[in-house]
């Protein structure tokens, strides 16, 4: 037992993996800090999946296998870097900058509360609905919207979510206002988006957009969509082809904010942040330590003074 694990100390090769694993740990670390966001985190962790299955299968000897993951693992890595290419920059600029620690202690883009994007919804709907302009407005509720799922795709937006915007896109001088608006977060990511129609039989009360909406709810579970009746100006609102009509904003507002409470996902994120705030501060304070770089300033400080 003492030679074996005499031979086991001495032997430099476990060292080197112990160094591999840990590298590849922090590295997925970073990118799962940088990354943070519910919709991009999935697109990370399958990344990730396809990583373990290409290491699995060569440990395997599943030659071809093999070689089908190794290359949708480069190809996914292409289109990693082409979908986040702000957050990659912005890690290119640290590392080359030497802000290694920054890296573990990333502040991330301020990105709009969700209760801040249903204020904005809710807001424009209202007055949509006091002006009596019809209007059409999906929201991805988890998992993205697969575009076959439309009839037309619309136009790509990816802006902000604001009343402002909502409100101009249907107006009825506007190209874009026979279409929905899909919204994913905090983000537009199209408008003139056209639905398909529900087969149900529905009231003669109900309008074309009050069946488009019925029709994606039905084929779509993940989303929600908001209707304004141009006739009545009546706000109705429908998931899994049910509609609840008609409704107050306030009344929308509650059942928004009661759908959209924060998931699973956003609070198994946010434990991961704070633990980056944590490892980065006290990194950076061992480093000034070992350095005696706050000391050097201090003293700089004190000599212009």
């Amino acid at each position: 037992m003492g030679d074996a694990l005499r031979k086991w100390l001495t032997d430099p090769s476990w060292v080197l993996r112990l160094i591999d694993v840990g590298l590849v740990l922090a590295l997925t670390y970073m990118v799962l800090v940088i990354i943070g966001e519910r919709r991009t985190l999935w697109v990370v962790r399958g990344f990730i999946i396809l990583m373990l299955a290409s290491v699995l299968s060569k440990s395997l000897e599943l030659s071809l296998l093999s070689f089908v993951l190794d290359k949708l693992v480069v190809g996914s890595a292409v289109a990693m870097a082409v979908i986040f290419q702000s957050e990659f920059r912005r890690f290119l600029e640290q590392l080359g900058r030497g802000e290694i620690m920054q890296l573990f202690n990333h502040q991330g883009r301020v990105t709009p509360r969700q209760d801040s994007v249903t204020d904005e919804i809710v807001d424009a709907v209202k007055e949509l609905s006091q002006n009596r302009i019809g209007a059409l407005i999906i929201m991805e509720t988890s998992s993205p919207i697969d575009e076959q799922d439309f009839s037309v795709p619309g136009v790509k937006l990816n802006a902000e979510v604001s009343k402002e915007l909502l409100q101009t896109i249907f107006q009825p001088s506007t190209l874009l206002h026979d279409g929905a608006v899909l919204i994913a977060g905090s983000r537009i990511v199209a408008a003139g988006v056209i639905l398909p129609l529900s087969d149900r039989t529905a009231s003669r009360q109900l309008g074309t957009r009050h069946r488009a909406a019925m029709g994606i709810t039905e084929r779509v579970e993940n989303c929600l969509c908001i209707v304004v009746s141009e006739e009545t100006g009546s706000i109705s609102l429908a998931e899994r082809g049910i509609l609840n009509r008609p409704l107050t904003s306030s009344k929308l507002k509650e059942l928004l904010e009661l759908r959209f409470s924060p998931s699973s996902d956003e609070r198994a994120v946010a434990p991961i942040r704070t633990l980056g705030r944590q490892i980065g501060s006290g990194g950076q304070a061992l480093v000034d330590r070992l350095f005696g770089w706050r000391s050097t300033s201090r003293d700089k400080t004190r000599d212009k003074k």
